[in-house]
């Protein structure tokens, strides 16, 4: 069988006309050569945020060059010069035979043009000849952009030609975003320059938001000042009035791209540059007539459909933001969302997790944590939690980034979308939509996937908080020398055991012990060995602690065990076990010192007239007897004179 072509597509903002319409040209060339699609798309420059613009470039250092045949690169739309410098020297290190859409930087490309120069001079002639425009104003769009760049030199050489003046202030430079026509108008209009009488904007975007703020501003198209625009796009073409604009062949564009891509890698030769024609459409907002009559049927039909699924989109992202937000666990997050993605009509929909994504650093001191965020690339091994085909989840624990899918495709004729999964500049992993229309259709894909993203975030920090409650409450409740209860974890602990044996009338054992000597080792050894002492009697303890005891350092070198459902016989036992434990532990340390310690044992019932304290000082006692029964060593005896001052002073909650 003839191996299925793989083809790269590298874009940014496909919610835009422009990307969206060379993309389906793509497709469309794609579909009929039964060729895959890989299309890697960032939001970058959408929200003015930098470190958010590190996060939706991450996406482009997953593409493995490896897996494909060929490249289309839409650089014009990247806006970030250093992002699209990294990314186009990574694509001419792949050795791949590349298609670009309206760039002849790069000689090793097959660089696929739509007239940009001539159609714009030719758009400036007229505004300038027909109309008798003498002040006018210039919306650009990115300065790095080779598109703008054609655009704005020949607006400025016919400016010329016509010894029209060519004010720096009259020109302001945007990203071909819709917000810049806006800002423009602001610009323009606060400056002290006489008001323009014509503006002539880079894109169609731009055009109609500058429109729409001379609205606002009580300014009337084309009466008080003319705007045109460059696309042709939907919007300009339904608006009152119709913009006037320049036509380009967008699909086509995009099909000629994966043509000669497809040529290239079947051994075909091919022109290194191709140039499309455009034309320009001169109506309503120069103040030319409309020439193309509006087929109202179609448009009610067409309206009516945007609106709607306008309607049905923004109807899920709110179902979905407001059910994520209730999710405290990372299962529950992706139940919600595989509960409502079907809406979208994906045919398969993933999202991928960096194997990093819910690491939580316990223990560790602030100075001494590693670094845990993802920023730049994914980890080797990731994990598809949530993989949505035929309507059920087919989660995969574990797969290689370099093969980006989750879970490969069969047969060719498939897009596949990948787009980026962050919170600010922490890549936590990325979306897959494969052969769905959504990415580029729906104005509010990238919408849903920043409520999806901050969701799986909101999970992060709360995985990251009850990590720190637990580690707040280890420090509350756990001995750090000794790593056994300290006296705030047995009393909370002690209490349950009580009262439950009281309930069922049942006894207790307690055990309270008494290291032998540590001011002796303390003073002649150093206090490491003293804390070393008294870790491993801290073991021996926690040994003896089998069949649901627990155990504490109550304070010092003074432990304690208690334990449920105890018999007479549990005494000889248990201290049988602990003094042949001390035994063991000498011969093994070989210390010129000893691990000594005294232990008072008693087992009874648990009754409410008797406090669990009463029956710790019964321990104490008994502890207490047998440790001056042992007067065997110097060291010994010397700590039992400090002892008997101290005895009566010793606990809190003796009467």
């Amino acid at each position: 069988m003839e191996k299925i072509i793989e083809i790269a597509v590298i874009v940014a903002g496909i919610d835009e006309e422009y990307q969206h319409s060379v993309i389906e040209g793509v497709i469309n060339c794609a579909k009929v050569n039964n060729a895959n699609i890989s299309c890697f798309s960032a939001f970058g420059g959408v929200i003015s945020n930098s470190k958010y613009d590190v996060g939706e470039y991450n996406i482009y250092s997953l593409i493995n060059f490896e897996k494909f045949d060929g490249v289309i690169l839409l650089s014009n739309t990247i806006s970030d010069p250093i992002e699209k410098e990294k990314i186009v020297n990574r694509v001419k290190k792949s050795g791949l035979p590349v298609s670009i859409l309206d760039c002849s930087d790069y000689k090793d490309f097959y660089n696929i043009s739509i007239d940009n120069y001539s159609v714009m001079r030719t758009l400036v002639s007229h505004v300038i000849l027909a109309h008798g425009a003498k002040i006018i104003n210039y919306i650009s769009g990115p300065v790095a952009n080779p598109e703008a760049a054609d655009r704005q030199r020949a607006f400025s050489e016919v400016m010329k030609e016509y010894s029209l003046e060519v004010d720096e202030e009259r020109i302001y430079h945007g990203d071909f975003r819709a917000a810049d026509g806006k800002k423009a108008i602001e610009y323009f209009f606060s400056s002290a320059l006489e008001h323009p009488q014509a503006i002539i904007c880079a894109n169609d975007a731009m055009a109609l938001a500058a429109i729409e703020e001379l609205n606002n501003m009580g300014y009337k198209v084309p009466d008080d000042v003319i705007v045109t625009g460059f696309d042709n796009t939907y919007n300009a073409k339904h608006h009152l009035p119709a913009l006037t604009t320049v036509s380009r062949p967008l699909d086509e564009a995009g099909y000629k791209a994966c043509e000669v891509i497809l040529k290239v890698i079947k051994g075909k030769k091919q022109k290194g540059n191709i140039t499309l024609k455009s034309s320009p459409v001169f109506t309503e907002s120069c103040g030319c007539k409309t020439a193309e009559k509006i087929d109202i049927d179609e448009y009610k039909i067409t309206t009516y459909k945007m609106l709607n699924s306008f309607k049905n989109d923004i109807s899920l992202l709110n179902r979905m933001t407001a059910q994520l937000v209730e999710n405290e666990t990372p299962e529950e997050n992706f139940r919600t969302v595989a509960s409502l993605i079907h809406e979208v009509q994906c045919e398969r929909f993933a999202i991928c997790l960096c194997s990093n994504w819910d690491q939580v650093i316990t223990g560790k001191s602030s100075d001494e944590m590693p670094e845990i965020y993802q920023i730049q690339g994914y980890t080797e091994k990731m994990s598809a939690p949530l993989l949505m085909m035929n309507g059920r989840n087919h989660p995969v624990t574990a797969f290689d980034s370099s093969d980006m899918l989750p879970m490969p495709v069969s047969g060719g004729g498939n897009v596949s979308f990948f787009m980026p999964l962050h919170f600010r500049e922490r890549c936590l992993g990325y979306y897959v939509f494969m052969n769905s229309t959504f990415p580029l259709k729906s104005l509010l894909c990238h919408a849903l996937m920043l409520s999806i993203s901050n969701s799986i975030e909101n999970i992060c920090k709360i995985l990251h908080l009850n990590s720190m409650i637990d580690e707040l409450n280890k420090l509350y409740t756990v001995d750090q020398l000794c790593n056994i209860y300290n006296r705030n974890g047995f009393i909370r602990m002690a209490g349950q055991i009580y009262n439950s044996c009281q309930n069922a009338g049942r006894k207790v054992l307690i055990s309270f012990i008494d290291m032998d000597g540590l001011k002796y080792i303390n003073d002649n050894f150093g206090h490491k060995e003293g804390d070393y002492a008294l870790q491993h009697l801290a073991r021996i303890i926690k040994d003896c602690c089998k069949s649901g005891r627990i155990c504490a350092r109550f304070g010092g070198d003074e432990f304690i065990i208690l334990g449920a459902n105890a018999t007479d016989e549990d005494i000889p036992a248990l201290e049988s076990t602990f003094n042949i434990q001390l035994e063991s532990i000498n011969r093994i340390i070989r210390k010129p010192y000893k691990i000594s310690a005294s232990i008072g044992t008693i087992v009874t019932d648990a009754t409410a007239d008797v406090t669990l304290f009463n029956l710790i000082t019964q321990a104490d006692e008994i502890m207490y007897e047998n440790k001056k029964r042992k007067r065997t060593s110097r060291y010994l005896r010397r700590d039992h004179d400090q002892d008997d001052m101290n005895y009566d002073t010793r606990w809190n909650y003796k009467a």
